[in-house]
């Protein structure tokens, strides 16, 4: 297959607003990772305050560790996904 590499002024107005649905679908989805990762911070919150079970408290420390890991990832996939954008990089997405 041929590679997409177009200029603004070669895509015709239905790839435009193609592109621009991507970029908001990657805008979208960014603020789908840091909604997770907000309530796994809540949760790991949560679980850290409940004083009867002593145990849980290492379940809060893993809903901290996965909340950050859910940020980093989602940044990091918001990053390489716009860089693919910006190059017009359509063909592997």
């Amino acid at each position: 297959m041929a590679e997409e590499n177009f200029t603004d002024n070669e895509l015709i107005i239905r790839d435009y607003l193609a592109r621009q649905r991507t970029y908001l679908a990657n805008d979208r989805t960014l603020l789908s990772y840091i909604r997770t990762a907000l309530y796994f911070l809540v949760s790991g919150t949560a679980l850290m305050e409940v004083n009867a079970l002593s145990h849980i408290r290492q379940l809060g420390y893993l809903g901290f560790a996965l909340s950050l890991g859910m940020l980093v990832l989602g940044f990091y996939n918001f990053f390489m996904v716009k860089k693919k954008l910006r190059k017009h990089y359509y063909q592997k997405m």
